[in-house]
């Protein structure tokens, strides 16, 4: 009975959401229309029940319940339990409830806080999310139960898929959900400011924290997988240009560009439109997302659903949603006042033009992900990788750099070049210092060198709004600004660094001999059998030195599963400061020797060090932006109470 109980609570939630739906728009006609007061409670109560449906899920597949389908095609009762929770979402249909269990959370939560907008843009807000989240219910109600039950139940289930049997992919899908709903929050909000006319600094205020708590987790989320993948996989890289890597990178694309400008609107009155439109590319960047992961379109480890059927239904919310928000804009866009006009040459411009560059990169992305898929419709099978991506990209990346560097050095509205001459001239001599110690000391590709350069430029910079400024007085959300812009050139360093200067050896290997890799020297030691809680694997042992000092041992293997069965290689990573030595054993060859992979991969950490800093940066700037709109808050409520007691003691002085 607990499958139908999970089962039950989902179907109320579909049937409140409905409710919400209708109250939410009846009351943007009129506000004390007895239906309106019912939408905050019934989003509230919607989120209780969603969030139960969830719960239930993760106990099933605790429990191992081999009655439900999804538990049976996911989990196994010899799987540790990390992996078994982690089976919960580990699939098409309990990620999906996921999604709407974040989606419900969200609308209960501004339900429950959000208070500062006008009350009709409000509820015109919770009925576009009533409207996203039923198309998400029918979804699952209807194409993708997560809660079918088998029968007779199998003996045994069919385990989750073995590359994804990793602590890290526990946790990385749920934090690209969470920064895909945050972005379905930021439309609702668009769709409901655009529906009341109210398109104001208050509404891109209150929309803020949504949005970078959104592109926090994007951030988290896109570095776990790159990471994961780079360990996992056994390929010695950390971005492919995977159609569903690409997937996670435009919503964060999108969510970049939509910070920035709602930034803008809610200081400085500006980019009116530019935040309404992006605030509708986001999400749908969302949803295209979606749609290539659980269409059936593509095949990849990453990929859930193999039904087309599904993938229709999803293509058909795509079209719904995105296609209805774009009509309302359209219809509503002569209504979106322009906002305060800004000179080219000041911050403002300077954001227009790193969002430019960044819907460029997007459209770029999108068109690469997408064509391949469209060409294998003409029965012709065209591979789009680094060649297309890289150059094509580099082509916006590299000034949206420059400007990244200088732009925090203007000000708002207006500048002159005069103002900020001595810091770009000497960010302009650090970058042809480093363009010189590059070229005097290697031979290296164009576009790791400019990366090199431009990261230099791009760390400095990001310290240089500093100056002048009293360290202990300066706002959370301007330390935000300086660490996210910093871990943003560190990254560009991690990436430059291993492209430009990597060193691989592949070799097949005898007991006792020696393979050198840049600084490094790995002896065969010997290769052992080894068994873990659902697998078996041949481990080699390689000690190692490091410019010839000891510096401990590696210990990769080549792992079997047998539940399901499936081989994968286990990477060992030996990590210094200036890089990581990437080790993966292969097959037996028929002589006797086994094969052996290695890299030696230059400051290749700083890669997923300058995405936490960015990371890290969003969630100070988030931590700021909350604090202000708190003591704000509480400053308009002091306001009225003093109005309130003011009229009540001039009330009792007249009687």
């Amino acid at each position: 009975m607990i499958a139908e109980f999970g089962l039950a609570a989902l179907w109320l939630a579909a049937a409140l959401a409905g409710l919400q739906l209708v109250a939410g728009f009846m009351g943007m006609r009129d506000e004390d229309e007895v239906l309106a007061r019912l939408a905050r409670p019934a989003a509230l109560v919607q989120a209780l029940l969603c969030g139960l449906a969830f719960l239930t899920l993760l106990w099933l597949f605790a429990r191992t319940d081999l009655s439900v389908a999804l538990v049976a095609n996911n989990s196994h009762s010899e799987k540790p339990m990390i992996f078994k929770l982690a089976g919960a979402w580990g699939n098409h249909e309990g990620s999906m409830l996921l999604w709407v269990t974040v989606m419900a959370v969200a609308g209960g939560l501004i339900a429950l806080v959000e208070r500062r907008l006008p009350e009709r843009t409000m509820l015109a807000t919770l009925g576009a999310q009533a409207f996203v989240g039923l198309g998400f219910y029918a979804f699952l109600l209807f194409s993708s139960n997560p809660f079918e039950r088998l029968n007779p139940a199998p003996g045994e289930g069919n385990g989750l898929n073995p590359l994804l049997q990793d602590i890290g992919l526990a946790f990385h899908p749920p934090t690209l959900y969470f920064g895909y709903v945050g972005l379905s929050v930021a439309f609702s909000f668009v769709v409901g400011a655009l529906l009341t006319r109210q398109v104001t600094p208050e509404f891109a205020r209150v929309m803020r924290p949504w949005i970078l708590g959104a592109w926090v987790f994007l951030t988290i989320g896109i570095t776990a997988g790159s990471y994961w993948a780079y360990y996992e996989l056994g390929w010695g890289g950390w971005w492919f240009w995977d159609p569903v890597e690409n997937a996670s990178l435009m919503p964060w694309l999108a969510a970049t560009a939509l910070l920035h400008s709602a930034s803008v609107l809610a200081s400085r009155d500006a980019l009116r439109a530019w935040t309404v439109m992006l605030g509708v590319i986001g999400f749908s960047m969302s949803m295209v997302g979606t749609f290539l992961v659980r269409s059936g379109i593509l095949t990849s480890v990453h990929a859930f659903a193999v039904d087309p059927e599904r993938g229709s239904f999803i293509l058909a919310l795509l079209a719904i949603n995105i296609g209805g928000a774009l009509v309302l804009f359209i219809t509503r866009a002569s209504t979106v006042a322009e906002g305060e006009r800004f000179s080219i040459l000041s911050r403002e411009g300077a954001l227009v033009v790193n969002n430019v560059a960044l819907s460029a990169v997007l459209g770029i992305v999108l068109l690469g992900t997408l064509y391949p898929l469209l060409t294998e419709a003409f029965d012709v099978r065209v591979s789009v990788g680094p060649p297309y991506f890289n150059p094509v990209s580099a082509i916006f990346v590299l000034p949206m750099l420059v400007v990244l560097a200088v732009g925090p050095l203007l000000r708002w509205r207006k500048d002159s070049f005069a103002r900020i001459r001595m810091p770009v001239f000497a960010l302009g001599i650090i970058g042809l210092l480093v363009l010189a110690g590059v070229l005097l000391t290697s031979t290296i590709d164009i576009l790791p060198l400019l990366g090199l350069v431009l990261a230099a430029v791009v760390m400095v910079g990001s310290f240089l709004p500093l100056r002048g400024r009293s360290l202990r007085r300066l706002p959370l959300a301007v330390w935000g600004m300086v660490i996210a812009h910093f871990g943003a050139g560190v990254t560009l360093f991690g990436m430059a660094s291993d492209t430009a200067f990597q060193q691989e050896r592949l070799v097949a290997a005898n007991a006792g001999d020696v393979v050198e890799v840049g600084p490094w020297q790995a002896v065969l030691e010997g290769v052992i059998p080894v068994a873990g809680p659902n697998w078996n694997a041949m481990e080699a042992q390689l000690p190692l030195t490091y410019d010839g000092s000891e510096a401990g041992e590696a210990r990769p293997q080549a792992r079997s599963f047998w539940s399901p069965p499936q081989e994968t290689s286990e990477i060992a990573l030996v990590t210094r400061w200036n890089g990581q030595l990437y080790v993966g054993v292969g097959n037996q060859t028929e002589d006797g020797r086994w094969q052996l992979r290695l890299w030696w991969k230059p400051f290749v950490t700083f890669i997923w060090y300058g995405g936490l800093l960015i990371a890290l940066g969003g969630v100070l700037a988030l931590l700021g932006r909350l604090s202000v709109d708190v003591r704000r808050r509480v400053a308009v409520r002091k306001i009225a109470d003093r109005k309130e007691d003011e009229a009540a003691f001039v009330q009792e002085a007249g009687a």
